[in-house]
This record gives structure tokens, C-alpha cells and sequence, in this order.
């Protein structure tokens, strides 16, 4: 008799989970397993594969297909140390683009770069990267567990730079220059090592930036002329939250993990639409059982062009698609389980997971080259 599989996840079931074909909006979903070795995936909406990329490096965070048809992915530098306990996990170090082939076509390559690398339609790369803070910078950094600073006393602070496509420096921005020490304290929980842990970057239509300090539970717009801090989410208003995007009429789209977030007993995860003006929140999904949608870490989620939301929830490697009332239309669960390659990130994470970091959903029309053949 076969012994049942301990892995929980792909035991429940993985591939197509729900389809409603009126409801879902059409098109092809990419995504890209965290623990695979350089795979991207395209599926269409039966959960079919209809394209593949291979890439030469393991995935540092996720994919995304640039309106040319290249492939915007953001890998992990070989043979780099370890900076902190999970610097292995979050980390990356190439930014590249692909043909259709999976033919590289040019990197850019920075050590410290880690979580989002944001490759922009003229060929510019806005990333996220760290610097490190000692002696009274790195104890100027308010909260966070005492003594959980990285080796020698440091606090890796975020940075933000932006590259055109050869590569050169066009604007950069420093946490430690321009937020405020007490505003941005880090949660009481987290450990010392990494300030505010920016996990998305991107650019607004006006040509400012948005960003997501996770560890300080706070999206903040930021001045590209002067790196002041032009707004930020009101306090608890999202909690360990990621990937704020920005929505036709100014509101940005984010995934709200609910990690520590204030007043509830039950954590459970949302994504939520904020109107930067009022900074209120005037759209909401969770799971009808709040319980049954929580993702610790990770998460990202795309407004569709029928009003729709897809939504990945990371650590269960769960790509779902919701309508404007809330109705779940598509559901997918990624069947690509592997533990991670790295001994100490296998050691904070013992399982194989499936997880994946972002998906994207494209229509058709946007894959020129996919019904050609290539």
C-alpha cells in the first residue's frame, strides 16, 4: 500500500482547482517556483503549460514578461555570503532579460540587491538593495529584538537605485538619509539585522516612487526629486504588507499580510485598494473564513483588466482570481515542490514547498510571439 505524502500542500491537491470560464479574465498566467533551479512557467487558464523558460540561475524572487515579449527575471548571484540568517532567502544579485527562447540578452549584476527588481519598458531596472549601518547609525535604528543585529554590530539598511540598460547609476535613495528613525521603527519582533526591509519598488505614473517597508509595516510614496517621504499608509493600516501597485486613478493595490496587525485575534491576509488621498481603504477581498487565507510572508496581487484581481498567495504557492464582489473565479495551485537549495535557508525552511513570489496574468494579444510558435 503506498505511504501517504507528508507534504500537506501537494497532498491537498495541486494544477487546476476552480474555473469559472465566464467570470475569469482570459490570458495566461506566469509564475516562477522559488525552489526550481531557473524554470518560468506560462499556464493557461485549464492550468495547461504553454510556454517554459529555463534560465542559468535559480530564482531570486519572480518573472515578468516586458510588453516586447522579453522576459524581465530577477535571479540569485552564485557563491554569494551570507549577510544574516536570511539574507540566502530574499536575496538575488542578477537582473536579466530573455528571449522568448530563454536566450539572455543582458544582466545587470549587484551583490546587494534583494526582493524586487523592477524592469522598467525603456530598459531602466529600479531595485531594491542594502547598505550596511555601524557604531551610531545602526544604533539610531529604533526597535526590533536587542542584540539581533547582524555580525559586528551591523543593521543592513534598504536602499533604492535605479540603472539604465547599460547598467550606469541614474537615481538612488538611502532609508537611512531620509526616514525618520521613530516613524519607521522596526516592529518589536523582528530582528535587528535588516531596515524597514523594502520588498517592492515601483514606479508611479507622476514619476515618484512607491515603496513597501515591510518590517515597519508601512507604503510610503517617495520624492524622486527630493527623497522626502511624500505619503504613507496611515498607521495599521496594513501589517507586513507587499507589493503595492498603482491603479488607473492614483489608488494602489495591496497585498496586506496580517502579520501582527493590530486588534486581531485571528490572523488572516487581504488585499485591499487605498485611496491616496483620504489614505482609506475602499476595497477589501479576504476569504469568506478569514482563517483559510493567511500568508505569512510574501504575496502580491494584479488588478485584471475586467475589474478582476489575481492574487498570489506565495508560501501555498495558491494563484487565485477574484471578481469585484469578492467571488473566487480561477484557482491554481503550482505543482512544483523542492526544498531549498541553500543549507541554512533548508534549516529555517524544512519542507518543499511550492511557493512563488509573484504571478502575472497577460492576455493573448500581449503574447504575440506565444502563437507563433517560439
Amino acid at each position: 500500500m503506498p505511504r501517504v505524502d507528508q507534504n500537506s500542500r501537494r497532498r491537498r491537491g495541486t494544477g487546476l482547482i476552480a474555473l469559472d470560464g465566464e467570470a475569469a479574465s482570459p490570458g495566461y498566467t506566469l509564475f516562477a517556483p522559488l525552489t526550481g533551479s531557473g524554470e518560468v512557467h506560462l499556464v493557461d487558464l485549464h492550468g495547461r503549460v504553454v510556454h517554459e523558460w529555463r534560465l542559468p540561475y535559480r530564482p531570486g524572487r519572480h518573472a515578468r514578461i516586458l510588453p516586447g515579449g522579453n522576459l524581465a527575471y530577477n535571479g540569485v548571484l552564485p557563491d554569494e555570503p551570507a549577510l544574516f540568517p536570511m539574507w540566502h532567502k530574499y536575496r538575488g544579485g542578477v537582473m536579466l532579460q530573455a528571449a522568448p527562447d530563454g536566450t539572455v540578452l543582458r544582466e545587470h549584476r549587484d551583490p546587494l540587491q534583494h526582493h524586487d527588481a523592477n524592469h522598467l519598458d525603456d530598459g531602466r531596472i529600479l531595485y531594491a538593495a542594502l547598505e550596511p549601518l555601524t557604531g551610531a547609525a545602526a544604533d539610531a535604528v529604533r526597535g526590533g529584538v536587542p542584540g539581533s543585529e547582524a555580525d559586528g554590530g551591523i543593521v543592513w539598511a534598504d536602499t533604492i537605485k535605479e540603472v539604465d540598460a547599460d547598467g550606469t547609476e541614474l537615481w538612488s535613495w538611502r532609508a537611512a538619509e531620509h526616514l525618520d528613525r521613530e516613524a519607521y521603527a522596526l516592529h518589536p519582533d523582528y530582528a535587528r539585522e535588516h531596515w524597514p526591509l523594502i520588498n517592492s519598488v515601483a514606479e508611479l505614473a507622476d514619476g515618484n516612487i512607491v515603496a513597501s517597508l515591510r518590517s515597519t509595516s508601512a507604503v510610503i510614496v517617495i520624492s524622486r526629486a527630493t527623497g522626502e517621504v511624500l505619503w504613507r499608509t496611515d498607521p495599521g493600516t496594513v501589517s507586513q504588507q507587499h507589493h503595492p501597485t498603482e491603479l488607473p486613478g492614483g489608488n494602489l493595490l495591496v497585498f496586506d499580510n496580517g502579520v501582527f496587525r493590530p486588534g486581531s485575534d485571528v490572523p488572516y491576509s487581504r488585499v485591499i485598494e487605498i485611496e491616496r488621498g483620504s489614505g482609506k481603504v475602499v476595497w477589501e477581498y479576504h476569504d469568506p473564513a478569514k482563517e483559510s487565507f493567511f500568508a505569512p510572508f510574501m504575496g502580491a496581487a494584479q488588478r485584471l483588466p475586467n475589474g478582476n484581481t489575481l492574487i498570489t498567495d506565495s508560501p501555498a504557492g495558491r494563484l487565485f482570481e477574484v471578481t469585484a464582489d469578492g467571488y473566487l473565479c480561477w484557482e491554481y495551485v503550482v505543482p512544483q515542490f523542492a526544498a531549498y537549495e541553500d543549507s541554512a535557508v533548508r534549516s529555517l525552511f524544512p519542507s518543499e514547498p511550492n511557493a512563488v513570489f509573484r504571478a502575472y496574468r497577460y492576455a493573448a494579444e500581449e503574447l504575440p510571439w506565444l502563437e507563433a510558435g517560439a
